[in-house]
Formats: structure tokens, sequence, C-alpha cells
């Protein structure tokens, strides 16, 4: 028989058996894995499948990063707001809530890759150690940190650390060749939350909140006073930009403006019954007129203030349409270090609204662009540009209808202000040169400006000064071509923004704000209404129309809005 017929009799045979072998192989082990099903009972999927991988998996693999990678992918098939946080990132995430952290104690920003030490906190660390403003960090612990494009994410994250830690800076001092060695041991260092509070005319307090955090309340609560002891008998409370944090905080903010019995807010979900909130009478101002300002950026527990606000008609909301965050999270511990940002409920405001806009769960690039549409539909130029969901009607108190199912639409609708906005604009902005010069120039005339008592008088001097043409020519020779036509559109804009910059470098919010927003189209509607009395709604529904809809036509098309602000980093 030749070769090839004794093959061809043979190979289905040898197939065959090799077919076989595998099964039984196979079924061998599957009987092992069957035998230890007792592990699996508790019915937990993941943890079963976790543990056959570990016990069965052909190589070894790193359970923890295993885990560690498919614990975002699970919270990435919840809605937008839940999420997962590392252990690593868990402590800088709940900083900025907590009222402190560890770190030196000074603001900061980069001045052509250098660590430019901007303010030192009265009584911090780096005070006492004898760090000064204009300082430039070169090394941290005898490691080069200038000239290298290192991230701010990580200078915070080095210099930030455990409390009674030291750290050794070496830092350039004015035109010396040679670096100054200090020792700084790290501290508490405060957060604020309440940037700024001032009379921005007479009797009539102006407060600006940028987040709610721990201490926001004793923070706010303070500013009251100083305001009320100014002579204020009317709020306006900023929340432009704020994105939220502590309910609570929020809570006790509404209470001093709510009379006793009011409603604030109640939550429910599916593992939580309705719990609602009311004010207590002990409120210092239920008898002051109020404003609130809000933007498209106002969220979660500013929506819960806004809404409070005007579903109560204790006051009005003056601005554009806030984001639509109307989910509770509760931050769950585990044991290494890392948490869980749930969402357990949602809250409903006073007339029992939820303003959570629609998402999908899993979808949260499609939840993320949210902001730019609304922005491309002319939301932020338009209040008819604005269609909200007649099924959603709510009445307040006095019977005005208010909307749920997207944010809360504001009782007098400002459209964005972009008069003075142009490409030249634009440019400077996005590129940073405009702040980068002001860092330049207060380093230049450090001297000078460091002999100014007041933000006023220094405001005065650099109203006098050719900021402008220096300007333009130093951005210029940061690749930003001169357009006089734009730069003369553009003109005061540019200048108020550079002596905000300059001024805060040396007096800090107190004398940024009243500078930047002394134009501000929102803040003075605010004003005329706190002025004419008419800060508490009356029966009849206001327009959301807008009562300066007519700013609308002026130029537009940049998406850049004035209110952008450049923000120094605490460490």
């Amino acid at each position: 028989m030749s070769k090839n017929k004794r093959l061809a009799i043979w190979l289905p045979v040898i197939i065959a058996a090799s077919i076989s072998l595998g099964i039984f192989i196979g079924n061998h082990y599957y009987t092992i894995g069957q035998g230890k099903r007792h592990k699996y009972s508790s019915g937990n999927k993941i943890n079963a499948v976790l543990d056959i991988i570990d016990e069965q998996y052909v190589d070894t693999v790193n359970m923890g990063q295993l885990v560690e990678g498919a614990i975002p992918k699970i919270f990435s098939e919840l809605d937008p707001h839940s999420v997962y946080i590392p252990a690593e990132d868990a402590a800088m995430v709940n900083e900025d809530l907590e009222g402190s952290f560890s770190g030196i104690g000074v603001s900061f920003n980069m001045q052509t890759d250098t660590i430019m030490i901007i303010s030192v906190i009265p009584g911090g660390p780096s005070e006492k150690a004898g760090l000064l403003p204009f300082d430039r960090i070169i090394t941290i612990n005898d490691s080069i940190f200038s000239g290298n494009k290192t991230s701010q994410a990580k200078i915070m994250k080095t210099l930030r650390g455990a409390k009674n830690s030291t750290v050794k800076l070496g830092v350039k001092r004015g035109n010396s060749p040679e670096l100054i060695y200090f020792d700084v041991t790290r501290g508490d260092v405060p957060v604020k939350s309440v940037d700024v509070a001032y009379e921005v005319h007479k009797g009539v307090g102006y407060i600006k909140v940028s987040k709610f955090g721990r201490t926001t309340y004793n923070e706010f609560i303070t500013a009251i006073a100083k305001l009320k002891e100014a002579g204020c008998t009317s709020f306006i409370v900023d929340l432009r930009g704020n994105t939220g944090g502590y309910m609570d905080a929020a809570i006790n903010m509404l209470n001093e403006f709510l009379p006793e019995g009011r409603l604030i807010v109640y939550t429910e979900g599916k593992s939580f019954p309705r719990s609602d909130v009311y004010a207590n009478g002990t409120g210092t101002c239920k008898d002051n007129p109020i404003v609130v300002l809000t933007d498209e950026i106002s969220a979660s527990a500013s929506e819960i203030f806004s809404g409070a606000i005007q579903d109560n008609d204790r006051g009005l909301i003056i601005g554009r349409r806030t984001y639509g965050k109307g989910l509770v999270q509760t931050q769950i511990a585990l044991t290494d270090g890392s948490a869980l940002r749930l969402t357990i409920a949602r809250y409903y405001t006073p007339s029992g609204r939820c303003i959570q806009k629609n998402y999908e769960m899993g979808k949260t690039d499609d939840y993320d662009q949210d902001i730019y549409n609304r922005y491309i539909h002319g939301e932020f130029d338009s209040a008819d540009s604005i269609k909200m969901n007649d099924k959603l009607k709510y009445q307040t108190v006095k019977g005005r209808t208010v909307y749920g199912g997207g944010g809360i639409m504001p009782d007098i609708f400002i459209p964005r202000d972009t008069s003075g906005i142009t490409s030249y604009y634009s440019n400077i902005i996005n590129s940073g040169v405009l702040y980068l010069y002001a860092l330049e120039y207060s380093d230049r005339n450090h001297k000078k400006l460091a002999s100014f008592k007041t933000w006023q008088d220094m405001y005065k001097y650099l109203q006098h000064q050719p900021l402008l043409t220096d300007f333009t020519n130093f951005a210029a020779t940061k690749g930003i071509k001169k357009r006089p036509t734009l730069i003369n559109i553009s003109g005061k804009l540019i200048e108020n923004q550079l002596q905000a910059y300059i001024v805060r470098n040396f007096f800090d919010d107190e004398g940024f704000y009243p500078i930047f927003y002394n134009d501000d189209v929102t803040l003075k509607r605010a004003i005329e209404i706190l002025k004419e009395g008419k800060s508490v709604p009356t029966a009849e529904k206001t327009s959301n129309n807008g009562e300066l809809q007519s700013q609308a036509n002026a130029t537009r098309g940049y998406g850049l809005a004035k209110e952008r602000i450049f923000e120094n980093y605490i460490i």
C-alpha cells in the first residue's frame, strides 16, 4: 500500500483522536472548575469571573491592575456623574471642597516654564520660611522643575504633601544669579470658596461664591456680616461658573434668606425615600432683597440655591440657563483609599421640578457635548433659542410658570456680552499671552507696584500707563500679529483685563473682581433691579425673552465669553 493511501486512511482517525483528547482534557479542567463552583454561590458574577481568571488563566495576571481597569468601565455605563476615584487621586479630588489641604501656602503660575510665586498666604508655611511674591522656584528637593515644561498637576502633587513634612526649595530671587534654599514645613492651607464680598453700589453687597465646600457657609455668613456692617441692605449672590459641591452648604445659605416653613429642596431615590428640607426661620437675611446671577456652568448646588429662590418667589434669577444637574451623589470610601462617587437620588426644587437634563446611560461624551451644542444653537445669545418642555411646567408660590428637565431658566435672560470680542482678542486669550504679559509686567515693575497701599491707588496709576501699546508689542513677539482695526475694537476690554490681572498679583481677588466686572452687563442689571426695588417677583411670569435681548446683536461667533478668568494655583 502506498504511503499516500495509508495517510488517507489514518488521517481521519488521527484527527478524531486529537479532537477526543482535546475534549477530554477540556472536560477534565472544566470538571475541576465545576468542583469549585461553591466559591461563587453568592451570585456575584464579577467576583466569579475575576476568581476564574486568577485561578485558571494561562498566564499570571496582575489582578489589582485588572480590577483598577475594570471599575471605571463599569461606572462608564452608569449616569455621567457617577465616577470611580483611584486612591492616588482621592486626596486631591477632595481637597478642593474640604476647606483646606496640606501644602506650602503660596499661589503660583507658570512664567516661561518656571514656577513663579504670585502671592504668599499670610501666616502660612512659606511666609514663615521667608519666601516672597515673585520668587521663582527652580528646584524641588534638588530636582530641577524649571525649563522642562512640567505640568501644573505634577507641581501641585509634588509641593502638596503630608502635614509637618518638609520640602526643600531652590529659589531665584530678583536678578541674583545664585539660588536661595528654603526648607518649608508643610501645613494647613485654607481653600476659599467665597472669592470676594464688597459693596458694589451704595447699599448693595456683592458676594462671589465659586463652589460649595465644607467652609462655604461660614465664609458666606462672615461676608454677609461684613457687608451689613458697611451699610448693605440688599445682596447679589454670584453663582456664575460655580459647578456645585456640598448640598448642605447651599441649604444653609438658603436658610439665611427664607422664612420659616418654606421648602428648600427635597431628594428621592430608589433606596432613599423622599426627604424634605425646610427653612427653620433663624436666617439673618429673611427681609433683605436678593438677586442671584447664573450662567451655563452653574450646576448642582448652584441650581439648588437658585431654584429655591425662584420657586419661593424670594428673589430674581438673572443671567443664562444653568447647567442642568439634578442628581445627588454620595462618596463611599473603599479600604485602599479609593472611593466611589455614586448617584443615589435626584433632588427636586420646591415646586417639584427635577432640573436634570436628559442623558443616556453610558453615553458620557454625548452628555458632555451638550454645553457646546447649546452654544452652537445660539442659546447664549438669544432666549428664543431655548426650547423648554411644555410637559414639565410647574408653579412657583405666586403661580409663576417655571420648567423642569434642563436647568434653571433665569427670570431675566442676559445674553453673553460680546462687545469688544474680536478674533484678535480671542487669540490673545486662547494663547494665554494676555495673562503672561500681566505676570511679566508685574515682575518687571514690582518695586513701583508694591509701593501702593490700596488696589484703588494702583488702578488709578495703571489707567495712565501705555499698557495697550506695550502689550500689543509684547504679543507680536509671541507670534500674534498686530491688527490695528481689531485692536481698536477690543482695546478697552484688553486694557481692563490687563489692569485687573496686574492688580490681582498684588491685592488678590479683593482688587481683581471690582475691576474685572467693572463693565459687566449682568451685574449692572442686577444693581438696577435692586435700586428700583424690583427684586421680588410679581404674580405675572417674567418674560424669558430677556430685557437686554438687543445686546445679542453685538459681535458674535468667537465662542469666548468675557467672563473667562485665568486662575492662579494654590499649593
